[in-house]
């Protein structure tokens, strides 16, 4: 079960949380799965998101790379959220570390998932700490870009959501960002 660890209301009204636990178990309007731009959920988050949504969610990838293309970092795709128990599943491709401007790059992953959850007219959207698996980015400084670029969102933009919550499995990312989290929230 989810353990709700923070929880702040942003001066725009969102409902901003930090959760230890399982981002397929969130009861969100969509979760965010950190994707490859080819939607091959062959391994970590991706995988656990695909194997425990079924068979839809990697044959409605499939289907949207076919139609759209390679997903881009400010340009995510979604599905349907299959078996989870959230309605979508909007993939953010996120920068592998070392391959240049990784700041931006994570920022406009962080972005476009939650302006896809805007036009898709969500109430609630559950993020996992995007590009520090595989990808390699350093968690200190990813907790530091998807903090500040989700409050920034808010702030420049007409919003939908209320709530945001970020969903991180394991301890050590978790003290991490709860200490990013502390450091920003002054908590």
């Amino acid at each position: 079960m989810n353990k709700l660890r923070k929880e702040t209301l942003l001066p725009t009204g969102q409902v901003f949380q930090l959760i230890e636990g399982d981002l397929t178990e969130e009861r969100t309007d969509a979760i965010v799965n950190a994707a490859n731009s080819y939607l091959d959920h062959g391994g970590g988050l991706a995988w656990a998101i695909s194997s425990r949504g079924g068979e839809a969610i990697q044959r409605e990838s499939d289907e949207w790379v076919r139609v759209h293309g390679l997903v881009k970092y400010a340009e995510p795709a979604w599905t349907s959220g299959g078996a989870l128990p959230a309605r979508y599943v909007i993939y953010a491709v996120g920068p592998v570390w070392g391959e240049g401007d990784e700041k931006n790059k994570l920022g406009a992953a962080v972005t476009g998932s939650l302006k896809a959850a805007d036009q898709l007219k969500m109430g609630s959207i559950a993020l996992p700490a995007i590009s520090t698996g595989i990808f390699g980015y350093p968690m200190d400084k990813a907790a530091e870009v998807i903090l500040e670029t989700t409050i920034a969102y808010f702030s420049e933009n007409d919003s939908g959501l209320k709530l945001v919550k970020l969903v991180l499995f394991d301890g050590s990312t978790l003290k991490i960002f709860e200490k990013a989290w502390n450091d920003h929230f002054r908590a």
